[in-house]
């Protein structure tokens, strides 16, 4: 699975002009699932957004995690993430996970969250969203847990 976070002063999602999803201080995550990915991924990105130090502390280093600070999440599902650009000027989205196993990823992944972190807010999976945030810093990083190479003994949503 990837993500692209986003340190963010404040961020919202919208679908049909209707807000659907909204924080003040903390991260903006666009999640994406692969081909191969399982839960094993979706708990192991997890963790690490929730852990990953880019925050602040009293000295101005980023030594502070989104738990630190106790700072908003919203996710927002984003298929493109895992698109190959190698070559060509279009494109192709082989990489990404077909859309019912995709879903079922990011279910987990905002379920998990819900239960790890107090606030969690959601874009909804396959709608057009109009994303609006504000950037700090700008602090953007891209994260990923490896897709599965092989057999696994985890079942894929």
């Amino acid at each position: 699975m990837i993500a692209l976070i986003q340190r963010v002063a404040r961020a919202h999602v919208e679908v049909d002009a209707q807000p659907v999803g909204a924080i003040g201080p903390g991260l903006l995550a666009l999640v994406c699932a692969e081909r191969g990915d399982t839960t094993r991924q979706a708990a192991s990105l997890l963790a690490r957004l929730l852990a990953y130090r880019i925050f602040a502390d009293e000295r101005g280093r980023m030594n502070r995690s989104l738990v630190d600070v106790a700072g908003g999440l919203l996710i927002v599902p984003q298929f493109t993430l895992a698109a190959d650009t190698r070559s060509g000027l279009r494109p192709s989205f082989t990489p990404a996970a077909p859309p019912e196993v995709a879903r079922g990823l990011y279910e987990d992944i905002v379920s998990r969250a819900k239960l790890a972190h107090h606030r969690v807010e959601t874009g909804i999976f396959g709608a057009d969203m109009q994303v609006h945030l504000v950037n700090d810093g700008p602090v953007t990083f891209w994260l990923r847990a490896d897709p599965e190479t092989g057999p696994s003994d985890e079942v894929t949503t």
